[in-house]
């Protein structure tokens, strides 16, 4: 059974390369290539559009692992039913349920892999792409800079506000700040101008280059260098520069499972959450999903296998057709899945995992179809 075990991953290995390689080309060129074009016709540094195009680069190959094994398991057994290999060894009395067992390790294996280059890899890449490219769009609309805003609530009340000229999520910086501070009546009581907050390896904004502080009752003004004057409580941004970014983010590729996890918890306990419900539950869905995307290369190598045997008068190129139509399947059902989860009708759990269990279920099927 080694012997069989080693053939399968051998033969897996190969197509699953290539259909890495193939994605990847049809899903930059697809997503990206128009933008990126027009951003060099622009006038845009062709070193900013590539490196731009390496930090995208990552997002895509991690969502074609787990494709790339549909197509190795489809191209792996129809070239062992081909051969007659599939026929020797059930002709020798090992089932293809038995068969099936280096597929499903090799599906473990590239899940695995995915899972590791999506939180470790993906959202650095990913956070400076989307920073990358908001300052490219801000130097095309003419402008030099990304403006941001936030509101920081205690006890159901808002308590400071600010809002940048500039946030910089490269040099985890925020440039000409104005801090609003409020009272228990949630009325101003105090404006604070910052040149430059700068995030720290304390996990704390602190100022850069001094700032003015000006009451609200019109009084006098102060200015401060280095720290906060005395008297005026301090005015926290309760938000890293990566939940700063996440804001804006409609790409959920830039967060782990840890920055979701923090967000989601955040968001629960504002004094909004009745106003965040569809942001909370669109996080709580890219919180499932970063385990149950890498989980859909084991399905599709126990669904892709399976449909591989086949008679010796199909052509190969079957196997690329039944490829694309049930990637294409499986992504519209995770499509109506995530509509479903932000819209509230399904908890995000059961929307992220029920792919997954009906490509099981599926794939279990035609193993025993191909074991009669």
């Amino acid at each position: 059974m080694r012997r069989v075990d080693k053939l399968v991953l051998q033969e897996m290995f190969g197509p699953w390369a290539f259909g890495v390689a193939i994605f990847t080309v049809l899903i930059m060129a697809g997503s990206f290539l128009f933008e990126l074009t027009r951003y060099l016709s622009q006038g845009v540094d062709p070193f900013i559009v590539l490196e731009l195009t390496g930090l995208l680069l990552p997002g895509v190959v991690a969502k074609t692992f787990p494709m790339a094994v549909l197509l190795s398991g489809l191209l792996s057994f129809g070239r062992l039913s081909s051969d007659s290999e599939v026929v020797a060894v059930k002709a020798a009395g090992v089932s293809v349920g038995r068969v099936m067992a280096p597929v499903a390790a090799f599906g473990l294996a590239v899940t695995a892999l995915t899972f590791f280059v999506n939180e470790m890899v993906v959202p650095a890449a990913s956070q400076h792409a989307v920073d990358l490219e908001k300052r490219i769009q801000s130097q095309l609309n003419g402008r030099s800079a990304q403006e941001m805003s936030q509101g920081v609530y205690q006890d159901g009340k808002l308590k400071t506000s600010f809002w940048a000229a500039d946030f910089n999520f490269s040099n985890r910086t925020l440039s000409r700040v104005v801090i609003t501070l409020y009272g228990d009546d949630e009325k101003p009581t105090a404006y604070l101008y910052v040149r430059e907050l700068q995030y720290t390896n304390e996990k704390v904004w602190a100022i850069r280059g001094g700032g003015i502080l000006t009451p609200a009752s019109g009084g006098s003004v102060e200015t401060f260098e280095n720290a906060y004057p005395s008297g005026v409580p301090n005015p926290s941004i309760d938000a890293s520069p990566e939940e700063l970014l996440a804001k804006s983010l409609s790409n959920l590729d830039a967060l782990s499972m840890e920055d979701m996890g923090r967000q989601i918890e955040k968001l629960k306990k504002s004094p909004e959450t009745t106003k965040l419900k569809e942001q909370i539950a669109n996080l709580e869905f890219g919180y499932w999903n970063k385990v149950a995307v890498p989980l859909a290369a084991l399905v599709f190598g126990l669904v892709g296998a399976p449909l591989g045997i086949r008679s010796h008068r199909v052509s190969a190129s079957v196997g690329f057709w039944l490829a694309v139509i049930i990637i294409f399947a499986y992504m519209l059902l995770a499509d109506v899945m995530s509509i479903s989860a932000q819209g509230g009708r399904v908890p995000a759990a059961l929307a992220s995992f029920l792919p997954i269990a009906i490509g099981l279920v599926v794939g279990g099927w035609l193993i025993h179809r191909r074991n009669m």
